[in-house]
């Protein structure tokens, strides 16, 4: 199995090299599979993210959802993340890595508790529903408490579908995902047992 750093780089660097017409298809067709979740809310705060580094963009995801829907982008807060609600024209930060994020006070942001559903962007990710970050923990970190409960929000995972892997191993820290989306469809992981907890 490929090192994580260098597997990270890989994908990256895939990603990065789409055409841009390959992109926008891919953001339309990522937008097609999250809205047709049938565990999609019909109420409440989604948190999506501010696609950089080659991500698979979100912007026809946000301009597309229910009306009783409100979009919601990250904010760094401690070591965790927080979220705030974010419309196109809101103000703009950016953030120690470079990433925007609305500009208020991260402390009163909502918490992750608030959210009905999450959107997370991925590195990687394989047909057991392992996935691959970026490595600094800042989803795993701030979902810790499903990893002990089935409470919302649900947990999706946004990618390219050429960032599918044959197998990543599970870190102990990896708060599962209910489930993927990328342009081509949708992967739900089985639920873990205990003995893969």
């Amino acid at each position: 199995m490929t090192a994580r750093p260098a597997l990270r780089r890989r994908l990256r660097d895939q990603r990065r090299a789409m055409a841009p017409a390959a992109r926008i298809a891919a953001a339309d067709g990522l937008a097609a599979q999250l809205l047709a979740l049938s565990g999609l809310p019909g109420r409440g705060y989604v948190a999506g993210y501010w696609a950089t580094d080659g991500e698979i963009g979100l912007h026809a995801f946000q301009m597309r959802l229910p009306a009783g829907l409100i979009y919601c982008l990250p904010v760094l807060h401690g070591d965790a993340l927080r979220f705030a609600p974010w419309r196109a024209g809101d103000p703009l930060v950016t953030n120690r890595y470079g990433i925007p994020e609305p500009d208020i006070e991260p402390a009163s942001a909502l918490d992750a508790h608030a959210m009905a559903l999450v959107v997370t962007p991925l590195v990687g990710f394989d047909a057991q529903g392992h996935r691959l970050g970026m490595g600094g923990g800042w989803y795993d970190r701030t979902f810790a408490f499903r990893r002990t409960q089935a409470a919302p929000p649900l947990l999706v995972g946004a990618a390219f579908a050429l960032q599918q892997v044959d197998a990543l191993d599970a870190a102990a820290w990896d708060v599962p995902l209910d489930a993927i989306c990328t342009e081509a469809s949708t992967l739900f992981p089985a639920p873990p047992t205990d003995e893969t907890r």
